[in-house]
């Protein structure tokens, strides 16, 4: 039987790096930003922060908030025609300005 190599963070080196002028703190009211029910989120990885982080795949993806579990919430994103839900911490999402 073959083993899988690697885990989730595999062959995420330059995928994960941040523009020179964006390293430092993450900011704190984009750390605690709220989202309500219905929004249209923007899913942008915030490598520094670890907790809620969403698998790699889904970076640049777009989807719609439909609740909160703990203090991450639950998005719903199109996956090649299925919905698939994800648990992300908000550090991790930008709010779609009149979507």
């Amino acid at each position: 039987m073959v083993k899988r190599i690697g885990g989730m963070r595999r062959k995420t080196r330059y995928k994960f790096r941040k523009e020179v002028r964006s390293r430092g703190k993450v900011s704190i009211t984009r750390y605690f930003q709220s989202f309500n029910s219905g929004d249209r989120v923007y899913l942008g990885l915030e490598s520094s922060v670890h907790k809620g982080m969403y698998h790699p795949r889904f970076i640049g993806k777009s989807g719609t908030v439909k609740g909160m579990r703990g203090k991450c919430y639950e998005v719903a994103i199109n996956d090649l025609g299925k919905e698939k839900v994800l648990i992300i911490h908000p550090v991790h999402l930008r709010k779609i300005e009149g979507g």
